[in-house]
């Protein structure tokens, strides 16, 4: 699996706390990587996944705002790879909280690549954004790599932002020292749902919430369209863009969209009711939306299934299956969650998915 690249390799990851980043790190390390996380400590109040996975990795609570931490701990890491997720990733909290989520989103991503620029060791970085980072213009078809990039909400466009800066990076530093090769990419995944999801606000962890004290989870954009995908199906695209990037293919240091088959594409209300397939106690209704936020997004990943021969493993009534059946269990999340990481990497090589050059 990607060429056993990762044996041995040390990686840095932002984020590790979080939702994505705690999944990755537990991918990390069954790929025998010598992980190094950095990241602030989980959201106080909430269950954490990471922290239920008690993961055997070398962790940094700190902030990636902090740039001398964050040099000084990248240098002590030495990492020939670094996977950037950590961000203020809520629509609702950038509301709440502008100046936080512009300054995390895009100035912590200035300081990752500042620090990458001064750790010698790093020949890759992988940036997460969002598929949320197009200037989105309502229209049905699904936008690409060359769209425009924009946001009306604060989150998104810090997003569109950071795919800015690393443009801007790639462009002014990456490719003009000749001392050292550093390829830079960056990833736009859909909408991510998975066991471990606990954050404020987002579809899944809400209405488990709401299934655990007996009420109805209230909605608040139930018609809209987002691209529906499990957690592992983004992160096999940044471990396979990762792989590239290893290697020295330069061609790979670009923006990559990372989504579903089109026929995974589906309203929040087409997500609850086919939970409900699983859960009938999930019950939901609709409220009235607290704040602008897009109604029709779809993502063409035609450029990575093309080029680096990725694509998805499980289509949603799958991803939606072992959603369900995680927040179900009620042992621990490491003897649920690595199950489910061994099924998908079953399920991919049965139907011969390219994760490896």
């Amino acid at each position: 699996m990607f060429a056993d690249c990762y044996r041995n390799k040390k990686v840095f990851v932002t984020g590790h706390t979080g939702f994505k980043g705690s999944w990755l790190s537990l991918w990390l390390s069954q790929l025998a990587a010598e992980v190094y996380g950095y990241a602030l400590s989980p959201v106080e109040g909430l269950q954490s996944h990471y922290a239920q996975l008690a993961l055997p990795i070398s962790s940094t609570l700190a902030d990636i705002g902090d740039l001398a931490k964050l040099t000084q701990e990248m240098e002590r890491a030495r990492p020939e790879i670094v996977f950037h997720l950590a961000a203020q990733p809520l629509v609702l909290e950038s509301y709440r909280d502008p100046v936080t989520t512009w300054h995390t989103n895009v100035m912590g991503t200035v300081n990752v690549l500042e620090a990458c620029r001064k750790v010698s060791s790093v020949k890759a970085v992988v940036v997460i954004t969002t598929d949320k980072c197009y200037q989105n213009q309502e229209w049905s078809w699904p936008y690409r790599e060359c769209d425009a990039l924009g946001g009306h909400d604060p989150y998104s466009a810090s997003k569109a932002a950071a795919e800015l800066v690393v443009a801007s990076y790639r462009a002014s530093f990456a490719q003009q020292d000749s001392s050292r090769s550093l390829l830079i990419a960056t990833a736009r995944a859909g909408n991510v749902i998975g066991g471990g999801d606990w954050a404020q606000d987002r579809l899944v962890p809400d209405a488990v919430r709401a299934v655990q004290a007996g009420r109805h989870v209230e909605i608040r954009n139930p018609k809209a369209v987002r691209p529906w995908q499990h957690v592992l199906e983004p992160l096999s695209a940044y471990l396979l863009i990762g792989q590239h990037l290893l290697a020295g293919n330069e061609g790979a240091a670009k923006a990559w969209n990372v989504g579903p088959s089109e026929r995974d594409v589906a309203s929040v209300a087409e997500v609850l009711d086919g939970l409900g397939q699983y859960w009938p106690e999930l019950q939901w209704q609709g409220t009235a939306a607290l704040a602008h936020e897009t109604q029709a997004l779809r993502l063409d990943s035609s450029q990575i299934a093309t080029e680096l021969k990725w694509s998805p493993v499980w289509p949603l009534p799958r991803a939606l299956a072992e959603t369900a059946a995680w927040y179900q269990r009620g042992d621990s999340a490491y003897l649920h969650s690595l199950p489910q990481l061994h099924a998908y990497i079953a399920d991919a090589a049965a139907a011969n998915v390219g994760w490896a050059i």
